[in-house]
């Protein structure tokens, strides 16, 4: 059975469920090139963000996926057209990974552009009420064909040594719930996963918004998984 993604409205624990393997899939395509990963922090003299855009694309595609042959446009760093498969159904799905790198003393958020969500960022900012609408839609037509929208974040926290090496110390795989799914992760501004992003409005910058990995998890515990480094074992939160 194919499901429609846009009758995942009526159905959001299915819609949970899709969002839940797909975390899986990322997360054991990171995991299994964590040791190669903490190697090229170690010895490549790029920017650390490149750096992460590449370990992510690299992993999932060693991996691969069910693709389907239909290009994406977003501002995200890895996107492809794929199939999600369960043994009840299967899925048409826009699957959006975008890679953060930054120091261990910011690890508990990452910084995301609007661009980049379906849901609707409703939080409290300088006292204000904040309700702006995410530009990416919940499901997206493409030639006449649906596809849900699933959107995950990995961020790669390191440190940086005296002599400019930088050791990747955790990877944290996090899954951004689609729009569908406001009500259960963010009705209203103070009952939120997000606190306020790094953006000047007086300088005329576009609206970001840092995704607390604390409030989702205390939402859903497997939304967020943190992987370490060798030799420490990684587990599946749930």
């Amino acid at each position: 059975m194919l499901l429609k993604p846009e009758d995942l409205q009526q159905d959001l624990n299915r819609l949970e469920e899709i969002e839940k393997t797909t975390l899986r899939l990322v997360t054991q395509a990171i995991y299994d090139y964590r040791e190669i990963a903490l190697e090229i922090f170690r010895e490549e003299g790029d920017l650390v963000s490149d750096i992460g855009e590449d370990i992510t694309r690299e992993a999932l595609d060693r991996l691969g996926m069910p693709r389907i042959d239909q290009r994406l446009f977003g501002k995200v760093d890895y996107k492809r057209a794929c199939y999600l498969f369960h043994p009840d159904y299967a899925i048409k799905q826009a699957l959006f990974v975008d890679s953060k790198a930054e120091k261990v003393i910011g690890q508990g958020t990452a910084t995301l552009q609007i661009s980049q969500l379906s849901m609707v960022v409703k939080q409290i900012r300088s006292g204000q009420k904040v309700n702006v609408q995410g530009k990416m839609p919940t499901v997206i037509t493409l030639r006449g064909e649906t596809y849900l929208t699933t959107t995950l974040f990995v961020k790669y926290n390191y440190d940086e040594e005296e002599s400019g090496v930088h050791t990747l110390k955790s990877i944290i795989v996090a899954a951004v719930p689609n729009g569908m799914l406001q009500d259960r992760y963010n009705p209203n501004p103070r009952n939120t996963i997000w606190i306020a992003g790094r953006n000047a409005p007086s300088r005329g910058e576009e609206f970001r918004v840092r995704l607390s990995f604390s409030q989702l998890k205390r939402k859903a515990a497997w939304r967020v998984q943190t992987i370490p480094m060798p030799p420490k074992l990684f587990l599946w939160d749930s």
